[in-house]
């Protein structure tokens, strides 16, 4: 079965709106609202919607790209572009949502609902697990849970499904009346009610309130009476069903233990007789939503035996996707746990972003219940390969090796994963970015750690959402118009070049700055096209900088000359330069008295153009110096002003870094400088609660746990003593890993199994040892040296230096592993 197709006179009618409709016989199946991010453009309706960038400054990119059906606030777009279908109306995010909600009405299979403060993802998922088996299930894809998520959720269903499981997240009053209506729950399910988005309600009771608006006409609300204790307003449902362990409950838990450390045996009373399940985890958020699971298949109807059966086999939800370095000089995406439609299209989007290898290449195996016949779903498949601009496949499976006729690019088919591992080497797989997409039963895990470098067990895992979420944070704070430079030099602060660059290129920020042309070099090579300067130009590389493009900053007169010199030996003209000027750092740049003779030199000098103009703010993240950064706001503009009107012609000008955006909004200028801020830290949140997500996690795990006697000593020197004996692990980090010296003999602190424990003993070159007496912790557990609950910016206090330090400070031979949620 198709999805159900509209004709432009039913889309009028659905969004009330006024349209220009130059073709009556178009044909509209798919949604659009990101223009970096389309498909079928031929049959796809493009929302302008109103963000942090306005949809309709990218009308034009997406015409060219094919796509003639917008939905615009509008109308006068509609002279400039002949042939396209132009929808008028007051708000482009609520005509996406009345559409979805209409398509909603057309099915009458039972709709899941889920909302919670917490799990709502890991319920969808493990529901989806529980019963697909008897079900052909539609789904949100990963998180989609917002008022965008949700509406593009639901637009997805079609005949052929026999039951849905949507998500629905809010953080403020009045959002979830929306979400209501497009998804029209039969089923509600409430997950945990933590402290996630407290700041967007009054009260607990308000919050609650908010998300119970889903369920306001289900047939069945299941939830834990203990979420809705001394809720007071009246709960939805015209049936409901609770679990906890409270004597009234439909599922009255009885009895929660581990077995052998590995799962969880869960006991219940349901409709007078005894139950139990066991579940294959221990941790205590799993145990709750995998319980909340239960009592959502027994409320289904499903017999206790069978449900049991199931939820033992459950296995761990992996929302993300993760970029390594891999052999051959090639990119892993790994994406290896799940095969869906909708998921692919959001690898193969995260795919098209990496542009550090001319050739993209997919690793694809059977796409199993997809719910749709196989013939029409390797045809969508297809086309989804050919929008994404993916060189090569590589099928893994009889199903699709059976469609193999259906995809026309570079390709080649294995039976099933063993024949392809066999085969590995004769692919010669080099100089690619490769995505491995599977389904859980081919096991494609073998596949990554061929594909993957051989690594060190200490990781620094970015997580490039929470990257996304601070840029995008930033950019909310800027007027209309400023500009972007972000700042990649030392590795990214030590988070990588390439992958971090690629981010912020597919976000389109407007510049990028590194410290040395090599950095500069290395994004060239890597694909970046974006404009990039360079901070401390050398001698030596200028006529590197000139062949790849790199733009220098210019802070003396003594660069100013050495690199008009070496334009001229090129006979280049008009050569893209950044003037830095100093107006109280005294590090680089030119100061007021010399303002002069810089007019003089720049004016007669016809190889070079100043492109900006900036300097740096000395403490702008400091209230105590904020007479001095006014003074530096004031001498910068007087500054430029002059050097404007000199030189008869305008650039940009900046002086904000981080701290800068946050704190002076009048330092704005043209353009601002984003730094350590994109990592998750800004000295002018120290002593408030900070909006930024953290970006790096660092972990470790243990090589050896030994028991040590009262009055045993631990390291060199015998520093560490346990006088009353205890526990310790040994763990993979050490000093050359850039986990400092200073932090042994208990300064330091780790995770363990969510416990925080010491350091003992002194730190040596690659491992150092911490005192679990007390933890339940086995060999090879994972150990966690910093993340949002050890934070980088306490380290950085105890070892008084800043978080800069310790985080460029890691070496580079701990791993990065880029994820994707």
């Amino acid at each position: 079965m198709h999805h159900k197709s509209y004709s432009p006179l039913e889309i009028q009618e659905i969004i009330h709106s006024k349209g220009v409709i130059e073709d009556e016989s178009a044909v509209i199946r798919t949604l659009a609202f990101d223009s970096r991010k389309l498909v079928d453009v031929e049959h796809s309706l493009f929302f302008a919607l109103s963000g942090r960038r306005d949809g309709h400054e990218f009308i034009q990119e997406v015409y060219q790209e094919g796509v003639r059906s917008f939905v615009v606030r509008d109308a006068a777009f509609a002279s400039n572009y002949p042939e396209a279908n132009f929808y008028v109306v007051e708000n482009t995010l609520a005509a996406l949502q009345a559409l979805t909600a209409y398509h909603r009405h057309l099915f009458n299979y039972p709709v899941i609902g889920i909302t919670g403060s917490n799990g709502k993802t890991v319920v969808k998922e493990w529901l989806y697990q529980l019963l697909g088996p008897n079900e052909n299930i539609i789904r949100s894809p990963k998180s989609f849970n917002s008022q965008l998520g949700v509406p593009l959720s639901v637009w997805e269903m079609n005949e052929d499904h026999t039951l849905a499981i949507f998500e629905a997240g809010v953080s403020h009053t009045g959002e979830m009346a929306a979400l209501e209506k497009i998804i029209r729950p039969t089923i509600g399910i409430l997950t945990t009610i933590g402290e996630a988005h407290n700041e967007g309600f009054s009260s607990r009771e308000e919050k609650i309130a908010e998300k119970l608006t889903l369920f306001n006409d289900a047939d069945l609300f299941i939830y834990c009476s203990k979420y809705l204790q001394g809720f007071k307003a009246k709960i939805p449902g015209k049936k409901k069903f609770t679990w906890g362990w409270q004597e009234d409950a439909d599922l009255k838990l009885t009895k929660n233990e581990l077995v052998e450390g590995k799962a969880t045996l869960i006991q219940a009373e349901f409709q007078g007789r005894k139950i139990q399940c066991t579940i294959p985890f221990i941790d205590a958020a799993s145990v709750e939503n995998a319980i909340c699971c239960w009592a959502s298949v027994l409320a289904l109807g499903y017999q206790p035996e069978d449900a049991g059966q199931r939820l033992e086999n459950l296995h761990p939800v992996r929302m993300r996707l993760e970029l390594k370095n891999g052999i051959n000089n090639c990119s892993i995406i790994d994406d290896s746990y799940s095969s869906d439609i909708s998921s692919l299209a959001i690898a193969l989007d995260f795919l098209r972003q990496q542009n550090q290898n001319d050739r993209r290449t997919l690793i694809l195996s059977d796409i199993l219940e997809a719910g749709l016949e196989a013939e029409l779903l390797y045809k969508q498949v297809a086309q989804l390969l050919e929008a994404k601009d993916v060189d090569r496949l590589i099928g893994v499976g009889t199903e699709i090796t059976r469609h193999r006729d259906k995809f026309s690019l570079d390709k080649v088919f294995f039976e099933s994963t063993e024949e392809l591992l066999d085969r590995l080497p004769a692919l010669s797989l080099a100089d690619e970015t490769i995505l491995l997409k599977g389904a859980r039963s081919f096991g494609f895990e073998r596949i990554s750690k061929l594909l993957t470098q051989k690594v060190h067990e200490t990781v620094l895992e970015i997580n490039m959402n929470a990257l996304e979420h601070n840029l995008n944070y930033y950019k909310s704070l800027l007027n209309p118009g400023t500009r972007l430079m972000a700042m990649v030099k030392a590795f990214s602060y030590g988070s990588g070049s390439f992958e971090v660059a690629n981010l912020l290129q597919f976000n389109k920020v407007d510049y990028l700055a590194v410290a040395y042309a090599d950095e500069g070099v290395t994004l060239r090579r890597s694909g970046i096209s974006l404009p990039i300067m360079v901070m401390n130009p050398d001698v030596m590389a200028f006529d590197t900088m000139v062949e790849h493009q790199l733009e220098p900053e210019i802070y003396s007169f003594r660069v100013l000359r050495d690199f008009t010199e070496a334009l001229n030996k090129k006979t280049r003209e008009h050569y893209p330069v950044h003037i830095k000027l100093d107006t109280g750092m005294h590090r680089l740049g030119f100061v007021a008295e010399e303002l002069d003779a810089l007019i003089s030199e720049l004016s007669t000098n016809k190889s070079i153009r100043v492109t900006s103009v900036f300097s740096h703010l000395v403490a702008s993240e400091d209230a105590g110096a904020d007479d001095f950064t006014r003074q530096q706001i004031r001498e910068f503009k007087t500054l430029t002003e002059r050097l404007e009107q000199a030189l008869g012609y305008s650039f940009i000008k900046h002086v904000s870094n981080t701290a800068g955006i946050s704190r002076w909004p009048e330092a704005q200028f043209d353009m601002v400088r984003l730094g350590i801020g994109l990592y998750g830290f800004d000295g002018s949140y120290k002593n408030k609660k900070s909006p930024l997500q953290t970006v790096t996690t660092l972990k470790t795990s243990i090589s050896q746990i030994k028991e040590l006697k009262p009055g045993e000593t631990v390291g060199y020197n015998r520093r560490g003593v346990l006088p009353e004996g205890g526990k310790i692990a040994t763990v993979k980090i050490g000093y050359a890993d850039g986990y400092s010296r200073k932090l042994g003999n208990g300064l330091g602190k780790m995770l363990v199994n969510g416990t925080i424990v010491p350091t003992i003993g002194t730190i040596c070159m690659d491992m150092c040892m911490i005192d679990i007496t007390g933890v339940d912790a086995t060999e090879g557990d994972e150990v966690i040296v910093f993340n949002e609950e050890i934070r980088v910016e306490d380290i950085a206090d105890q070892l008084g230096t800043i978080p800069y330090e310790v985080f460029t400070g890691i070496s580079e031979r701990v791993k990065r592993v880029y994820y994707y949620e």
